[in-house]
């Protein structure tokens, strides 16, 4: 039997890249896969492509900017599902200004940037919080070594994504909900290779241990299964990096 037979996983940021690396994967392991992104014309894209392979899968399209949407989004899927085995906080904004210092960005922005990267997580699991729990079931969320990294915008809305974490994982353990995060080093997807060009992709490359290869999405997406897998299901309250080894030189964004 698959590893994920049987099992719902939810996968937020899911139209492409990690997100969509993930929900293949697990859809690979039998599971139904919900993919959630606020592009509907690529997410619906991406759908038809995973059932071409044979996944069992669906889509919603939400704004996770928006708490109404996010409402909107859990009230789908508690009427779509009664229980929700996994929550895949993939989605976020990591390039452009975000990547930038502290100042200049001005309160609006930042106030956009937490909500998608730190608040949002933080909200699904608040509405998803039941069938999460009636599932014993897990919340990943997507940080980034760059929470080690000082004076960017997007490392400080990933390190306050990791005391989310933590928070999610003290409150949930009393309902059976396990809450973990990924914290990924530098990763060859073509959103990275666009913002940060080969020049930077090379340099950054260089600077990992072994294997000295950028991460794939392959690379995220297997983690995933694996926290999600009855091997992996004793590991909880806790940032897993999947950098190569990279923080042991210092990550640098």
């Amino acid at each position: 039997m698959a590893r994920m037979e049987g099992k719902t996983v939810l996968v937020t940021g899911a139209a492409g890249g990690l997100g969509l690396a993930i929900a293949r994967a697990f859809a690979g392991e039998g599971a139904h896969a919900v993919l959630v992104d606020r592009d509907a014309q690529r997410l619906a894209q991406s759908v038809e492509e995973l059932r071409a392979a044979g996944a069992s899968c669906s889509s919603l399209v939400a704004d996770l900017s928006d708490e109404d949407s996010i409402r909107a989004l859990a009230e789908e899927v508690c009427a779509a599902h009664a229980s929700l085995d996994v929550l895949v906080n993939n989605a976020g904004l990591a390039y452009g200004e975000i990547a930038s210092g502290f100042f200049g960005l001005g309160l609006a922005k930042w106030q956009h940037y937490l909500a998608v990267n730190t608040l949002a997580p933080l909200l699904l699991a608040e509405h998803l919080r039941a069938p999460l729990a009636r599932a014993g079931g897990l919340i990943i969320n997507q940080s980034s070594m760059a929470s080690n990294v000082p004076g960017t915008a997007y490392g400080v809305t990933k390190a306050a994504l990791n005391a989310v974490t933590f928070g999610l994982a003290s409150q949930l353990a009393g309902e059976g909900v396990r809450c973990v995060a990924i914290a990924p080093g530098m990763m060859e997807t073509e959103a990275s290779t666009g913002a940060l060009g080969e020049e930077a992709m090379a340099r950054l490359t260089a600077m990992q241990l072994a294997p000295a290869r950028p991460g794939s999405p392959s690379d995220i997406a297997q983690a995933c299964l694996y926290l999600a897998s009855r091997e992996g299901s004793f590991l909880n309250n806790l940032v897993l990096p999947v950098d190569a080894g990279n923080r042991l030189r210092g990550y640098r964004g």
